[in-house]
């Protein structure tokens, strides 16, 4: 709810969006009685962590999606529903909830170029919350245009060692994260974009919240909120008219917006 609740802040603070929050039912409860009508929007973001939606449900989203409709996918969410199929291709790669090789490849950025590698093994992995340095991979994609190649991002959960079918994807950022498994590190991807049908996704892996307002403390950065208006703004329009803020956090330098929306002197 915290998560939320910041989201829709940020959102409608910018000037570019209404919100509306559609909540499902809790753990054990009839899904079937969550059936927003997707049709009425321009975007859906899913900020999720729940039981797999109820069929009439995920048909209704795949039908929006797959019609062009945007869809923004936050932190946690690429954990739910692995056992719903096109969800998955959706967000490209997902983690835990047993996903493992048969779900699709570790996807990851080495060498200036995406890497696919289908090696056997667990998906998702995330140590202590710490800060995080952030490389712009996509400098020419409108979600990133103008951005600075390195950024710093404030304490956060950092995932790593996703796996999914990886279609139709385009890694826009990475951090470098150890797994902690032997392995050694390597450049995980933080930001991507997916094609489903005539449906754009973008997909943040930042912004680690819980209920409690105090917990959101991730979604405070500037990185975050920015490239999440951005996103949303390229998922639903195809196309991203904000300008590059002046409070944008640079390498070495972190900047938090904690009232949720931009200072006065930003533009």
């Amino acid at each position: 709810q915290g998560g939320s609740d910041a989201i829709k802040m940020i959102m409608e603070n910018s000037n570019l969006f209404t919100v509306d929050i559609h909540v499902t039912p809790t753990w054990g409860e009839d899904m079937s009685t969550y059936n927003p009508d997707f049709h009425k929007y321009d975007l859906v973001v899913i900020n999720y962590g729940g039981t797999t939606w109820a069929e009439a449900t995920r048909k209704n989203f795949e039908k929006f999606v797959s019609n062009g409709g945007g869809v923004v996918i936050v932190h946690s969410s690429v954990v739910p529903m692995d056992d719903w199929k096109e969800y998955n291709v959706m967000i490209s790669m997902g983690a835990w909830n047993g996903r493992n090789e048969k779900d699709g490849p570790y996807v990851y950025w080495q060498d200036g170029k995406t890497v696919y590698d289908y090696s056997p093994g667990w998906a998702g992995y995330h140590g202590l919350q710490h800060a995080s340095t952030i490389t712009n991979r996509s400098l020419d994609h409108p979600i990133m245009e103008g951005l600075p190649t390195v950024w710093e991002h404030f304490k956060d959960e950092i995932y790593a060692r996703l796996r999914g079918p990886g279609r139709n994807m385009e890694i826009l950022a990475t951090t470098y994260e150890d797994a902690g498994d032997g392995r050694g590190g390597r450049h995980e991807p933080m930001l991507w974009t997916v094609n489903y049908g005539k449906g754009k996704v973008f997909v943040t892996l930042l912004g680690h919240a819980g209920n409690d307002p105090e917990l959101r403390y991730a979604m405070e950065c500037t990185g975050f909120q920015v490239t999440l208006l951005r996103g949303a703004e390229w998922a639903a329009t195809g196309q991203v008219s904000q300008p590059v803020p002046k409070d944008f956090p640079s390498e070495g330098i972190m900047t938090l917006r904690k009232e949720f929306k931009a200072p006065f002197n930003a533009e």
